[in-house]
């Protein structure tokens, strides 16, 4: 054994390997954000790919040259942009489907684009996860590169950090295996090697699980026993890669002739490591195209960081900017809870939020419910998704998301007490899973065999077929009483029972041989079938997926953020954690907490300071709306040379209280120009008036009446009185899109006129 050395991170949670997937469609039944779900007819021109798109969507299908950054707020057709963008090149004939590499952050993902693309008519483009490209690379160049064969990637890498620990004498406990392990992996992909793991964590805040010495010492250890073992991790795919590229020009061009155009998905995700390897990969060319959304940037415990998204214009100063915030997910309801939690965050991220603007019919109100314990907050859960399934809603259709993995166990058991059939997203893959293993083992045989298989002599169709081989592995058609494994190990044969119906569905024809295929496709891909069952996942490994109800629990101080969140910047990534639960929602939206733990204890709980303001009853506590450069849709083309949205930076004066004199820093003050204790002399009787008017226009639009103006820039307009564009203008929260498209009205209602224009201008 080698002698100890030096450091790690949590195991990226389940967003890199998912489970079981929820409401999301299956490739066989594509739909667009429009509501449609038919694709362009492959043998169609390339117009044909942009019918369909809105005007943002359609802007980043067309530019197809130099460097574009898509700003995509949550529910916009992200996907439907890009993989319209790379089909109407490709059918345009200005792109290669092999010169063509997107890259995305799961298999599952980077599998659905595969599918789009076929759909689309662009057969051929590469679509893979950074380490499936990489590695692809690693394995074809290495015995040019280095000789011999690569040496094995290890599946799971806590062994070796438990031989680590025993080498270096150090005990660690399950839980500390497995933080430490996360601690290492953080340090990989934020290239930091064990000499510099202690200034880096102190550098990046992070709250080591041990001592960061002993951590150092843990991290050389497992690097050399990697070493003496001659084996890689899932981080030295990369590593390696970006090493040969650096190194070996010849084969840094190899790969650059190969592939022309870049795509890279939730670029808000991407490690300092990733980044070094598309830079690579780029050379001095810049076709291309990233997207992304800032506020949602969750897993900066991973190392991903939105730095390189929002330094995008400042790198690349000729970029597209292209901001997509038409949200064709969430009712108007929803997404203005969305934007409302945005409105009251801070930060840089916070500067660069999308207001977001639903383009769907309005629904319901979102729900709060406050409950005495969590048992009590289960239990009240549980009997209404009872009732939501008995009125009509598919199981499918429905999630409880909480903030950590431990909260899971409670709502099985409620899920279970009322009957109520459920899925655990986030344990182990699907498609891992032995008894799906084995079912599939099993399809496959009767597939082949199946004139000599008994089980199939009165299965005259698909679906009976695949449910009487499963019977023949234990399936049941009606689910096992309680929860646990035996639970579990039944909603994943019946999940692939209820594909198999489905796969009928869409193919007539199809054999049993054709849904082995199409089974061996998607496990490759990872995209694992819809359950009919109620989900139940963590707020990390429900992104990217949405459902028709969403059930948000436990948000209460202490869970929603969480108590380990301490900084100015881990509070805010627990706002945009909340933000990204609450658009998964489709139309209905429950949020509620517990006054207390357990029955009878005390009820010293409060909910989420995150609701502040948004809930029935409740006052915005910190006073202020976050600013920036966020808001409206469009399009900003860039200009070499320049870096738009910058201005001269000019010394400036404080800004201070018109009436008492007193230096302003709070948002809504500086609004103002007056402290909030200072009296007002705002025109009470106009500020109603301007309250009306703006209830009229978000209506008339079917935005959120804050999206016109907010509160405090009406109080604002209302003790100013304007009487022209420029004093208008002076007012803070009246910017020039703003002043274009309210002016004359806000003018009309400050001369006590009525307003002139009649309909909303788009």
């Amino acid at each position: 054994m080698p002698p100890c050395g030096q450091p790690a991170h949590p195991s990226p949670p389940t967003w890199q390997h998912g489970g079981v997937t929820a409401a999301t469609h299956s490739t066989l039944f594509p739909q667009g954000p429009h509501g449609g779900s038919q694709y362009p007819d492959p043998a169609g021109g390339a117009d044909a790919v942009l019918e369909g798109l809105d005007p943002e969507q359609r802007e980043v299908a067309t530019a197809l040259h130099g460097p574009v950054c898509v700003l995509a707020g949550a529910g916009t057709g992200k996907t439907r942009a890009i993989t319209h963008r790379i089909a109407y090149g490709v059918r345009a004939g200005i792109l290669q489907p092999s010169s063509v590499l997107a890259v995305t952050f799961t298999n599952r993902a980077a599998g659905e684009m595969r599918g789009r693309l076929r759909q689309l008519g662009a057969s051929g483009v590469q679509a893979r996860t950074f380490h499936s490209a990489a590695l692809r690379q690693l394995q074809y160049f290495w015995p040019k590169a280095v000789g011999g064969s690569l040496p094995r990637i290890v599946d799971r890498k806590i062994q070796l950090v438990a031989d680590a620990a025993a080498a270096c004498r150090i005990r660690l406990d399950r839980g500390e295996l497995r933080d430490v392990t996360a601690e290492i992996e953080w340090s990989k992909v934020t290239q930091t090697v064990p000499a510099d793991y202690t200034a880096a964590a102190v550098k990046a805040g992070r709250d080591a699980p041990r001592d960061r010495a002993e951590i150092a010492q843990l991290y050389s250890a497992y690097e050399d026993i990697k070493r003496d073992r001659s084996v890689i991790d899932f981080e030295d795919v990369l590593l390696l890669t970006v090493a040969i590229l650096q190194d070996q020009h010849d084969i840094a061009e190899a790969v650059r002739a190969q592939y022309q155009h870049f795509v890279v998905d939730e670029y808000q995700d991407v490690s300092p490591l990733q980044q070094r390897l598309l830079d690579l990969w780029l050379g001095e060319r810049n076709n291309l195209c990233v997207v992304g959304d800032a506020s949602q940037t969750i897993y900066s415990f991973t190392g991903a960081t939105p730095d390189h998204l929002l330094d995008f214009r400042t790198r690349h100063p000729e970029a597209t900017v292209v901001k997509l915030v038409r949200d064709y997910r969430s009712t108007p309801q929803v997404v203005h809870l969305a934007n409302g939690l945005l409105a009251q965050a801070r930060g840089r991220a916070a500067d660069h939020r999308l207001e977001l603007i639903s383009q769907r019919a309005t629904g319901p109100e979102p729900g709060y419910a406050e409950y005495t314990d969590e048992p009590a907050e289960a239990e009240g859960a549980a009997r209404r998704i009872r009732d939501l399934i008995n009125s009509g809603t598919p199981a499918s259709e429905i999630a409880i998301l909480f903030r950590t993995n431990s909260q899971s166990e409670i709502y099985e058991q409620a899920l279970a007490d009322v009957g109520v059939p459920y899925q655990l997203r986030g344990a182990e893959r699907f498609f891992d899973r032995p008894e799906v293993k084995r079912a599939i083992h099993a399809l496959r045989g009767a597939a082949r065999f199946g004139d000599n298989d008994s089980l199939l002599d009165d299965a005259p169709d698909l679906p009976s077929q695949v449910r009487a081989v499963l019977s023949g592995d234990g399936w049941t058609h009606q689910p096992p009483a309680g929860s646990g494994a035996v639970r579990e190990r039944w909603e994943s044969l019946a999940a692939l029972a209820h594909l198999a119906q489905d796969f009928a569905a869409a193919k007539p024809d199809a054999t049993l041989g054709d849904l082995v295929a199409e089974l061996a496709e998607r496990a490759g891909a990872q995209h694992a079938p819809t359950v009919q069952s109620v989900t139940l996942a963590s707020l990390h490994s429900a992104k990217g997926l949405e459902w028709d109800v969403v059930f948000l629990v436990g948000v209460a101080e202490g869970m929603m953020p969480i108590t380990y969140a301490k900084t100015d910047e881990q509070i805010e990534e627990e706002r945009r954690l909340l933000y990204v639960g609450v658009t998964r929602a489709r139309e209905h939206l429950s949020l509620s907490w517990a006054l207390s733990r357990s029955p009878g204890g005390r009820h010293n709980r409060r909910p989420s300071r995150f609701l502040d303001g948004l809930r029935p009853g409740s006052v915005t506590t910190n006073g202020g709306t976050a600013t920036g450069s966020g808001g409206s849709g469009g399009i900003e083309r860039g200009t070499p040379g320049s870096v738009p949205g910058e201005t001269r930076r000019t010394n400036r004066t404080p800004a201070r209280c018109r009436v008492c004199g007193r230096t302003l820093s709070d948002a809504g003050e500086m609004k103002l120009m007056r402290c909030d204790d200072c009296p007002s002399d705002m025109d009470e009787g106009l500020y109603e008036r301007l309250r009306t008017w703006r209830a009229a226009q978000g209506a008339r639009s079917g935005q959120p009446d804050f999206c016109v103006f907010t509160d405090r820039t009406l109080m604002a307009i209302a003790e100013a009185v304007p009487s022209t564009p420029v004093e208008l203008a002076r007012i803070p929260g009246v910017r020039a899109r703003k002043l274009t498209r309210y002016g004359t009205d806000v003018l009309a209602i400050c001369a006590g006129q009525e307003p002139e224009t009649g309909e909303d201008e788009e």
